[in-house]
């Protein structure tokens, strides 16, 4: 496992906001890392088509089924549930409950720093550096 130097501020970050959204290009490594960091967290796969579907049907019923929050990878795919998570995240209070990870698109930027804003970081995670490879 090649250790990544964001590890320390992803980990910071999610002790201290309800949500931490991490943006990176794809392939960049943004799922391994965050079910690295997040073990005992729920993952979901919003690039599933039944996943999505379930999501999009019932936003309240898929994120009420997540009481201490998940992983959602691929948020760009579904970027309607970003009011529903800042209505759970308002009422519980709770840091580190959802890790969000979606593809550096600006839209979808905007999206979660106005849906969130106060609420989330916003990390970025880029291929892998020469020291990470060392």
């Amino acid at each position: 496992m090649i250790k990544r130097s964001i590890v320390p501020e992803l980990l910071e970050s999610s002790r201290e906001y309800p949500v931490v959204t991490v943006f990176g290009p794809r392939q960049s490594g943004k799922t391994v890392l965050t079910q690295q960091c997040f073990p005992d967290k729920p993952y979901y796969l919003l690039e599933d088509p039944d996943t999505r579907l379930a999501a999009e049907t019932d936003p309240r019923g898929f994120l009420g089924q997540m009481p201490n929050g998940a992983i959602l990878d691929e948020i760009q795919r579904l970027p309607l549930l970003l009011s529903y998570i800042q209505g759970i995240v308002d009422k519980t209070q709770q840091p580190g409950m959802f890790i969000l990870t979606g593809s550096h698109q600006p839209d979808l930027h905007m999206a979660v720093s106005q849906s969130l804003a106060g609420r989330t970081a916003l990390l970025t995670l880029l291929p892998l550096a020469r020291e990470e490879l060392q």
